[in-house]
């Protein structure tokens, strides 16, 4: 427990900043989900909107450091590379 004020704000601000960075890296992790499905059942149409979406979403949690920036393109470099691979410049 918290002796001083200023060590129970820190406290409630880092419960707070904890449940926004878990739902961040959740719809992160649901993102991914839906595109690695779409992959699976060959629909470009909903891989460009899917992957565009997820691509937006990674960057700003990398940007807000739920993810470190290199981790977030690796990601993003594969996952472009795994439909480039299996749709060529179809889904781009």
């Amino acid at each position: 427990m918290a002796q001083h004020k200023s060590a129970a704000k820190r406290a409630r601000q880092s419960v707070k900043k904890n449940a926004i960075n878990t739902a961040r890296k959740s719809r992160v992790r649901t993102g991914e989900k839906s595109l690695l499905k779409a992959i699976k059942e060959k629909d470009t149409k909903t891989i460009q909107t899917l992957l565009s979406a997820y691509t937006s979403q990674m960057m700003k949690a990398a940007q807000k450091g739920v993810f470190s920036k290199s981790a977030a393109s690796r990601k993003i470099s594969r996952l472009s590379a795994q439909i480039h691979k299996h749709f060529g410049s179809t889904a781009k």
